[in-house]
């Protein structure tokens, strides 16, 4: 956890922080001075069991030489008085085989023998130090050549004695320091603390009885002088303010008359635009009747649903924003009457009033769309005169009308449609339908601009022509595949999308041109659309 955690404060976070830097400082320095003093400790050992072996190698040449063990052996024994030294052997080489074998020995008192070392005397030629011993094997040489070897077995008692006491010594010294300085951090934090506090009382003196003609007194701590000096010039600067503030009420009262005056113009006119948007909710209703135009298409539950949902949450939000300002307008108009009224309140005021504002012009802004939206949808397209309309011409114009709306997406676009087919139907409708199924390709099936592709595939027999839309995109939802052509039925809710356009596709299909249209649940990849259009006698 750090010594600066939200719950202490500075007399401690002072003191803990001098005493963990002191206390890392310490274990660091002691650590080190450890490590190498007992590194060189080790190595005087190795050095003295080095010299020690050398020694025994030196003085065992003639006992060796001459096979007089017995006499080795009693000299070895002058070893008791070394504690280093655990065990001695002296190897022979033996003349037949030419291998080390043994030749005498010497154990210190209570100490147990060693299994002989022959096979590990290469290893041994250096010192090795494992479990608390030391082991080194020196050559016996006389004359150039090696007549036998000495192992020596070296303790590390007085090593590990050394450091246990070395430890303990530094532990004690630690907490010495610790202690001592524990104690001078104390008498820092009071110098530094002390003032601190004395502000502090001078804050909550002036935030409890609102006391600016106080000033704080200077310390002996230069940082502290200057908040001090901040501290003295904010409180003369909001001595200053409120006496400002006294003499401009005149004139916010006369600028609160004027802006009543504008709010209520304001309100008024909020109020006739929320009148006519509930009058467009009301004719929406009325066109639910209109919209449905058979048993497969959405109910009427769904269709005030969907309406209740479009168009009620943005205007719900301006009524909401309207009620909001004249809330605000009513706080205001208070704290006028009661003379009350600052600056601030102003400033908040009229920074309210803007949002408030906004919200609700968004949303009315918001309503209107939708209700162009539900306009389109409900337009009779059996006005426009029918006219003879080549197939191919037509697709190529709605492909090329839409280029800069489907480019995003880079669509690869297939026309399988032959330049004799043509028909007598309504072009604009048929366009629309074109253009708002491209649109909705582009917008839901598309989720990168990476290998898309569209095609319309054309076919015409005796009595129909039928018109195939294909999309490689993400297909639809499983949810929404019965109800495609229902109103409000979208999976972009929430981010623009009304669920109005496959309805309106069909609308056009079916009123306009007097044809039919249905999705392919059955495709495996994208969407597949067909349309089925009368021929009249004007088909070549």
């Amino acid at each position: 956890m750090s010594i600066f955690s939200a719950q202490t404060s500075i007399r401690k976070a002072l003191t803990n922080a001098v005493m963990l830097v002191t206390a890392l400082c310490l274990s660091l320095s002691i650590s080190i001075s450890t490590y190498l003093d007992v590194k060189e400790q080790k190595s005087l050992i190795i050095d003295k069991i080095t010299i020690l072996s050398k020694i025994v190698a030196y003085n065992a040449q003639v006992t060796v030489l001459f096979d007089d063990n017995e006499t080795e052996t009693e000299r070895l024994k002058s070893f008791e008085s070394v504690p280093l030294i655990k065990n001695i052997h002296i190897y022979s080489i033996d003349e037949l085989s030419n291998e080390p074998v043994f030749f005498s020995s010497f154990n210190a008192s209570k100490t147990p023998p060693v299994p002989i070392k022959v096979g590990s005397i290469n290893d041994l030629l250096v010192p090795n130090v494992k479990d608390k011993v030391i082991e080194l094997v020196t050559p016996i040489v006389y004359e150039g050549n090696t007549i036998g070897y000495v192992y020596i077995r070296g303790g590390l008692d007085r090593l590990n004695e050394y450091i246990n006491h070395k430890i303990m010594i530094d532990i004690l010294l630690t907490l010495f320091v610790l202690v001592l300085v524990f104690f001078v951090a104390r008498s820092i934090q009071k110098r530094i603390a002390n003032p601190i506090d004395e502000l502090s009382v001078l804050l909550q003196d002036v935030s409890k009885n609102h006391n600016y003609e106080t000033r704080a007194q200077k310390t002996n701590i230069d940082e502290i002088n200057q908040l001090a000096g901040s501290l003295n010039i904010m409180l003369a600067r909001t001595q200053k303010q409120i006496e400002r503030h006294e003499k401009d009420k005149q004139e916010i009262k006369q600028l609160n008359q004027s802006l009543e005056e504008k709010v209520n113009q304001r309100t008024i006119a909020l109020r006739e635009a929320n009148q006519e948007l509930l009058n467009t909710l009301e004719r929406m209703h009325q066109y639910q009747n209109q919209i449905v135009e058979n048993e497969k298409m959405a109910s009427l539950g769904q269709m005030v649903a969907g309406v209740a949902h479009e168009v009620n949450t943005p205007i719900g939000l301006g009524i909401t924003g309207s009620t909001l300002l004249r809330d605000k307008l009513a706080e205001i108009n208070t704290l006028f009457e009661q003379k009350t009224l600052t600056s601030a309140h102003l400033k908040r005021f009229i920074d309210d009033g803007i949002e408030n504002l906004d919200l609700i012009y968004r949303n009315l802004n918001r309503a209107a769309e939708l209700v162009s939206s539900f306009k389109k949808v409900a337009v009779n397209q059996d006005g426009e005169m029918t006219s003879l309309v080549n197939l191919h011409n037509l697709l190529s114009d709605v492909v090329l009308s839409m280029r800069s709306e489907i480019e995003y997406r880079s669509p690869k676009v297939n026309i399988n449609c032959s330049h004799d087919i043509s028909i007598e139907t309504k072009s604009g409708p048929l366009q629309q339908i074109l253009q708002q199924l491209l649109s909705n390709s582009v917008i839901h099936a598309f989720t990168d601009n990476q290998n898309n592709e569209i095609t319309f595939d054309v076919e015409r027999n005796e009595s129909s022509l039928v018109i195939h839309y294909f999309d490689n995109g993400v297909g639809v939802d499983k949810s929404i595949k019965k109800r495609i052509f229902d109103p409000f039925v979208t999976t972009k809710r929430g981010e623009g999308g009304s669920g109005l356009g496959m309805h309106l596709v069909y609308n056009l299909v079916t009123q306009a041109l007097g044809g039919s249209i249905i999705y392919d649940e059955l495709s495996n990849e994208g969407a597949h659309f067909i349309i089925t259009l009368p021929l009249n006698e004007g088909v070549v």
